[in-house]
């Protein structure tokens, strides 16, 4: 199983990115995806998910209307496409899957069981 994470780099408050996040190894159909990110001295934030179980979308509330995710079912790929980006989003973004659908769009706990390796967004001017 290998999740692969890329897309990420440096950009100035304001601007763009897009990150990927390429699977391989598992039945794509049986998970969600999701993109977490941690910034230094804070916890681990999940920040948006996608299933195609159920066609389900989720978003962290601080992302909500400045990241959209999507999903290649034919490249098993999930993007993150993140816009207006601020300081604050700074951070090690991985993707990971959820079992089945996304535990966040239902208020229930999210079971990682796959990780990608972290791709480095840095927002400064």
């Amino acid at each position: 199983v290998q999740l692969q994470a890329s897309g990420g780099g440096l950009v100035q408050p304001g601007g763009s990115l897009r990150l990927s996040c390429a699977a391989s190894g598992f039945t794509w159909d049986l998970y969600a995806i999701a993109w977490l990110r941690q910034a230094p001295g804070k916890e681990r934030e999940e920040v948006a998910c996608i299933s195609s179980r159920d066609g389900r979308i989720y978003y962290a509330d601080s992302v909500k209307g400045r990241f959209t995710i999507s999903r290649d079912n034919a490249k098993n790929t999930v993007y993150l496409q993140i816009t207006s980006l601020k300081p604050e989003d700074t951070a090690i973004y991985y993707c990971a899957t959820d079992r089945g659908v996304c535990g966040a769009a239902y208020g229930v706990e999210p079971v990682y069981d796959y990780w990608g390796q972290g791709t480095l967004v840095t927002v400064s001017s």
